[in-house]
């Protein structure tokens, strides 16, 4: 049964990736989502459904267009099958519970928001405030908190990320992280809890400072003036906290404890 459940979550996420892919391609252009029906974005022409199917079309296709012979990006399989395997790898890691189909909506946004950001330095208001409002509705069926930590959760993600671009702009005298970043940091503590919340920052700054070091030795960095796309890590180290949260902060603690046990050893 659980195998059952995997391949059919599998599937599921490949079609919402699909959706996804209009999602991150038309949300940055303020188109609607919804119509036109999808089309080429090279010739216009509209996608017949054999040639829509998730996966399956871009390797019957080739990777181009079906009309115009124009090479897909390999982002639109990437998104659908990354989004298919959280799908049913999430609800394998929870161990089959039910209850993991309160995170279904959190991974496809935060899907969603990895790729635009990353493309445009752009975090919708249209995926990050229906995202908290999802995840404040859901929140009496979350493993991970209820109701009032998840309304904890959204207040410390927004009111700590603000009070970091305050603090900024009072230092720096220029903004350092977008709005977006509080939007997004508050649905993420709307599903995950302030500890996790928090957490997710750690992380999402860790991976950017590597993504920066990175670029920086390619030589394609721009020193300190490089704009880093910072919902994109969010939006990874939030999925890694939902993943592996727990053990994650349990191995956190215990070398934190471990620092301080010794700090007080070698005191006289």
């Amino acid at each position: 049964m659980m195998a059952l459940t995997a391949t059919y979550l599998f599937l599921l996420g490949a079609v919402v990736g699909s959706f996804l892919n209009v999602c991150i391609h038309r949300l940055p252009r303020a188109e609607s989502v919804v119509r036109p029906r999808s089309n080429c974005p090279s010739c216009g022409k509209t996608i017949t459904v054999f040639h829509n199917i998730p996966l399956l079309s871009y390797l019957f296709l080739r990777g181009r267009c079906g009309a115009c012979g124009w090479r897909i990006p390999a982002r639109y399989p990437l998104v659908e099958f990354t989004t298919a395997v959280l799908f049913a790898g999430g609800y394998l890691r929870f161990m089959a519970d039910p209850r993991f189909a309160v995170f279904l909506p959190f991974v496809a946004i935060c899907v969603a928001l990895f790729v635009i950001d990353a493309e445009h330095q752009l975090l919708p208001d249209l995926l990050t405030l229906p995202g908290c409002a999802i995840g404040l509705l859901l929140s009496p069926w979350n493993p991970l908190v209820g109701p009032g930590g998840a309304l904890l959760g959204a207040f410390v993600g927004a009111s700590l990320s603000a009070g970091l671009i305050l603090v900024y702009w009072w230092v720096r005298k220029r903004q350092g992280m977008g709005w977006g970043d509080v939007k997004m940091l508050a649905m993420i503590g709307a599903f995950l809890g302030w500890d996790f919340t928090l957490l997710t920052i750690v992380l999402g700054s860790f991976l950017g400072i590597a993504w920066w070091g990175l670029q920086e030795m390619r030589g394609k960095g721009r020193g300190l003036q490089h704009v880093l796309p910072f919902g994109s890590f969010l939006a990874l180290g939030s999925i890694a906290c939902l993943l592996f949260g727990q053990p994650i902060l349990i191995w956190y603690r215990s070398l934190l404890l471990g620092s301080v046990a010794g700090g007080l050893a070698v005191l006289p």
